[in-house]
């Protein structure tokens, strides 16, 4: 890796398809655009994005809308559907990517984040150089096709176990945690300190924690793009750990057969989210995935 200025740029508001959202960027502008979506910025450790802005890309993090400081809407009642949440990541990566010779971005998406990836390249092919799926499935919130695994049950009696205090900080880091803990794999042991660290991060720097937490299962998702992902022409890295209990494996075969080309990494004995280890194995296929051809090649 160069020896490179990248420490983060720290939060900014920026307006954009008209709403504001919280960016963060690492790198160089000049460097090929690594554009990272999530439920939020912190689905991307500080240091994988400090990796990849290493490796010669110009790394950009940002909250959706309902994460962070972005904008905000009320528990249960989001003013918006998944079109608009993809709009939203089209309107960032024109503004991050433009200049004399305006160019697409490589897209990383994870989990939920998935869907508006999938979407992004789907409708707006001329903004995406790559796509990489982390964690994701072919199928909207609440959607689970017969043929596709859906959530552990596991998860489910979590989810059932009933709501935490929304506005008491050690109730929701506490039911934040203990997901963390179900969404785990067998790799590793599982780290309780770092994770109610995240959750504390979470919860001091979210408008809303229950927004959040709850509002995308409420958004309008739109006609089904299953059938569509054929049509995808970006090149696509599909990432996925063997024992994720929230969108088990069989998700990710599924988006590897269906979109044309796509190549498929497994992460043995990983759960939904990837363990620092885990990190350092992705952020190494993201940047073989977005490298620059050589010339001839």
């Amino acid at each position: 890796m160069k020896d490179r200025d990248v420490a983060g740029s720290g939060v900014r508001m920026v307006e954009v398809n008209g709403v504001e959202l919280g960016v963060e960027t690492f790198g160089h502008a000049s460097d090929p655009v690594v554009l990272l979506i999530g439920k939020s910025m912190l689905a991307w450790p500080d240091e994988t994005c400090a990796e990849l802005a290493c490796g010669s890309r110009f790394v950009v993090r940002f909250d959706p809308r309902d994460a962070g400081g972005s904008t905000s809407y009320p528990p249960g009642a989001p003013g918006y559907g998944l079109a608009d949440l993809v709009g939203d990541a089209a309107c960032l990566a024109e503004l991050v990517a433009s200049g004399p010779e305006p160019r697409a971005v490589h897209v990383v998406a994870a989990s939920v984040g998935g869907w508006v990836g999938q979407l992004l390249a789907l409708d707006h092919p001329e903004r995406v150089a790559s796509l990489t799926l982390i964690s994701s499935r072919p199928t909207a919130p609440g959607v689970a096709d017969p043929d596709l695994p859906d959530h552990e049950d596991r998860v489910m009696a979590h989810f059932m176990s009933g709501e935490p205090d929304w506005d008491d900080r050690a109730s929701v880091v506490e039911h934040l945690t203990g997901l963390d803990r179900v969404l785990a794999g067998s790799l590793g042991e599982f780290d309780e300190q770092a994770a109610r660290e995240l959750a504390g991060r979470a919860f001091d720097r979210t408008t809303s924690i229950k927004s959040n937490l709850i509002n995308l299962s409420f958004v309008d998702s739109g006609p089904r793009w299953r059938e569509r992902l054929g049509d995808i022409t970006a090149p696509t890295l599909v990432i996925h750990g063997t024992e994720d209990p929230f969108f088990p494996f069989g998700n990710a075969l599924a988006l590897a057969k269906e979109i044309p080309g796509a190549e498929l990494l497994p992460l043995e004995g990983v759960g939904h989210e990837p363990t620092p280890v885990a990190w350092r194995t992705v952020t190494a296929a993201v940047l073989r995935h977005t490298a620059v051809p050589e010339a001839g090649a």
